[in-house]
């Protein structure tokens, strides 16, 4: 990339001098709180750093509680990239990449239960607590047919309303569920996943060349081994690099 291409870039991406990096603290296989936003540490924090060192400019790490806040302060300009789920639901403010890993989402059902696979979900009478406004939430928000959403704010409490309420099913992030499931004896986490949440680094949607430039950057940073590395450091189980983008 030329000089006069990435101060372009830059000029869209860091309009302040800074690239202000949008993370979603209650991704934990991702992102990790420290005692200030500049103390959180992550897959998604190391490759905020990393696109800030390419612009050459500093980092400041804005944190929101969830992946609903997150994607809404696109509204208010309050980050120029974001680490959160690519769904079609935000990509009319988003400008999304490619998806740089891939979290896998599945069920939870109690002891008991006569729901064997994910296929026996959907059904009338069944109430499935999820995170609001959560990446999957949103897939079974416009996925499921018969099967009723309870939505709470956030993982904890999605769980938290599931044993409250004797639900029929939690759904989540898989490596979520495998620390939930061995608090509930008898609990069984269903085969498969219903999708695959695809992590990505969004941009407001007016931002055309800082859109190219980050799609550029995730597809180099999968092919050269950065998010492999990031997601190995951090022992971030359960994740995967997603596949390179179709040319």
């Amino acid at each position: 990339m030329s000089s006069n291409d990435l101060a372009a870039v830059r000029a869209e991406l860091a309009p302040s001098g800074r690239l202000r990096v949008g993370l979603n603290y209650s991704n934990f296989l991702l992102v990790k709180k420290g005692a200030t936003d500049a103390d959180a540490t992550g897959v998604a924090p190391d490759l905020g750093r990393e696109v800030a060192r390419r612009l050459g400019v500093p980092v400041q790490f804005v944190g929101h509680p969830g992946a609903g806040e997150l994607a809404e302060a696109v509204s208010s300009g309050a980050w120029d990239i974001a680490f959160l789920g690519a769904e079609p639901a935000r990509a009319n403010r988003i400008a999304f990449t490619a998806a740089y890993l891939e979290i896998p989402a599945t069920y939870l059902v109690p002891a008991g239960s006569s729901i064997q696979s994910l296929a026996d979900v959907d059904r009338t009478g069944i109430r499935i607590a999820v995170s609001e406004r959560s990446a999957y939430d949103l897939f079974l928000s416009r996925s499921l047919k018969h099967a009723q959403l309870v939505r709470a704010p956030g993982l904890d409490a999605s769980y938290d309303v599931f044993v409250a309420q004797k639900l029929e099913v939690l759904a989540g992030l898989k490596p979520r569920l495998v620390t939930d499931v061995e608090k509930l004896p008898g609990a069984r986490i269903l085969e498969g996943s219903f999708t695959a949440i695809q992590q990505a680094i969004g941009t407001p949607v007016a931002r055309a060349a800082g859109a190219k430039f980050l799609r550029q950057f995730v597809e180099e940073a999968k092919a050269s081994g950065l998010v492999a590395k990031a997601i190995e450091r951090h022992g971030a189980r359960g994740v995967s690099v997603a596949p390179m983008a179709s040319a």
